[in-house]
């Protein structure tokens, strides 16, 4: 006998959930490419990705594909033995990045925590135990473990828990006197977004980048870069970083490499892997083979002329919309980004409506992001057809007139 299925709602998340969340007032209950549709059976238009994850759209053939082949085949095996899947996704990103090793997980911030843990586990065996300053900068964002809340530089994730760990410390972004100012021979890491997602989606400057690189030169720190958001073809290249020309000794990939499957990959090379050794750090789930398998089937797609020169053209589409929903309505301060991790700054005299903009967005059928009070922000699929970006514009122009009403 089959299991009965509960009936729940939204009021159901106020008792059940923790309540950490607060989420949407609709509840989607299915999806497929860019479109979503509610417990009501209403259509919304997915300009969110859930969260710069949903790189494919919702349900894609190929991922479905893999995820049911896999799910008949071999789900678990723990790192106690490897697997055929994580060995080719290992492989396939090895072929198409800097890296020679790779660590999987199953989130960012366990990717971000491996990834800052080994940073200073190398400093200590090749240098000092008193090289472990890590230099991150405000208004990052790393995840949510102890660690890495504390590397992101907002308060206002990271107070409250007690102590914090120690010598981290945080400097402007984009501004590179200001790592100058901080580094020296104790400085394990500079841990840096090439473009802060959370913190408002602000690329990097090229000046800034290339001159992080150089300071760690100078003082044998790890230029450590958290592309948990910005990678998997969401900035037009693979990774963002290959826009600037600039060689990571550590990167962090998760969010839309499993599609929508929670993984996670720790990219760095074979001088830096080679002071782990077995028990220094680990995972139960990390790498196994459901997750790798659905992994390797988004590698597959996303890291092919076809979708990586999209992302541009679907990225001219989304500014010329914004651009005129800026003449037409006084708007935007700067629209930002890059690829299809797109910023739409509000004027000053809009401030603080950000999230009623969402609020109206959903009501008019289309879903998008917020980063922090003051921009709007778009992370759509990255094969997004244009009919839906045209759609979905003029629902959230709907939106913003009703706001500004």
């Amino acid at each position: 006998m089959a299991a009965e299925k509960l009936a729940v709602t939204r009021a159901t998340f106020d008792e059940v959930i923790l309540p950490v969340y607060a989420p949407a007032q609709f509840v989607p209950v299915k999806g497929k490419g860019s479109r979503v549709w509610d417990q009501q059976g209403k259509e919304y238009v997915d300009f969110s990705g859930g969260i710069a994850v949903t790189a494919l759209g919702h349900c894609h053939p190929a991922l479905v594909a893999a995820l049911k082949s896999q799910g008949e085949t071999l789900w678990h095996t723990s790192n106690v033995f490897t697997n055929e899947p994580a060995l080719r996704l290992a492989s396939k990103l090895i072929n198409a990045t800097f890296a020679e090793r790779v660590f999987f997980a199953n989130s960012g911030a366990e990717a971000n925590e491996a990834a800052f843990k080994l940073a200073r586990y190398y400093a200590t065996k090749r240098h000092s135990p008193f090289k472990s300053k890590i230099i991150a900068f405000h208004n990052a964002f790393h995840g949510r473990t102890l660690f890495t809340v504390s590397v992101g530089g907002q308060p206002k994730y990271s107070d409250g828990f007690g102590p914090k760990p120690a010598d981290i410390v945080h400097v402007p972004f984009n501004d590179l006197a200001a790592v100058k100012a901080v580094i020296d021979n104790h400085t394990c890491a500079i841990v840096v977004e090439p473009i802060q997602g959370e913190g408002g989606v602000m690329p990097a400057t090229q000046a800034f980048l290339q001159g992080l690189r150089q300071l760690c030169d100078e003082h044998q720190a790890l230029l450590v870069l958290d592309e948990v958001q910005s990678s998997m073809g969401r900035s037009g290249k693979l990774f963002a970083h290959e826009h600037y020309g600039v060689k990571p000794d550590i990167v962090t990939t998760a969010k839309a490499l499993g599609g929508g499957f929670p993984v996670s990959a720790m990219l760095t090379t074979n001088e830096i892997a080679s002071v782990m050794a077995p028990g220094v750090h680990g995972t139960t789930y990390g790498g196994n083979p459901l997750a790798c398998a659905v992994a390797e089937a988004v590698l597959d797609i996303i890291n092919t002329p076809e979708v990586l020169n999209g992302v541009a053209e679907r990225r001219q589409l989304f500014v010329e919309q914004l651009k005129a929903l800026d003449a037409r309505f006084d708007l935007f301060s700067d629209i930002r980004g890059q690829g299809l991790l797109i910023g739409a700054a509000l004027k000053p005299q809009h401030v603080g409506k950000a999230c009623d903009m969402l609020n109206a967005a959903a009501a008019e059928g289309v879903m998008v992001l917020v980063a922090g009070t003051d921009v709007m922000r778009f992370a759509p699929s990255l094969v997004i057809e244009p009919t839906d970006i045209a759609e979905g514009m003029a629902r959230f122009a709907t939106a913003i007139k009703k706001v500004l009403r």
